[in-house]
């Protein structure tokens, strides 16, 4: 019998739609208190995930779920940098 593998599911937070993990996309809040995308799901620091769609960005900047999920205030620069990295990558 064939072991089926188990694919690492995780919740946007912008639209909160369960997707797979490679599909979102990692914001970071790393030890010394930025924020920043992680495109390669390894950096240390507290992580919540949102599409590469800078709509969801958009409402999780509206609904402060990114503030929630760091327990940390962010900057207005901040978000339009992570909106204009995200235009980068895709």
């Amino acid at each position: 019998m064939q072991k089926v593998k188990k694919i690492p599911q995780r919740q946007c937070v912008g639209c909160r739609t369960m997707k797979d993990k490679k599909e979102l996309i990692r914001v970071v809040r790393t030890p010394e208190g930025e924020i920043v995308l992680d495109s390669t799901g390894k950096k240390s620091g507290r992580g919540a995930y949102v599409c590469p769609d800078p709509a969801c960005l958009k409402k999780a900047r509206k609904s402060r779920a990114l503030e929630r999920a760091f327990s940390l205030e962010i900057p207005e620069p901040v978000y339009d940098a992570l909106e204009a990295q995200m235009a980068q990558e895709v």
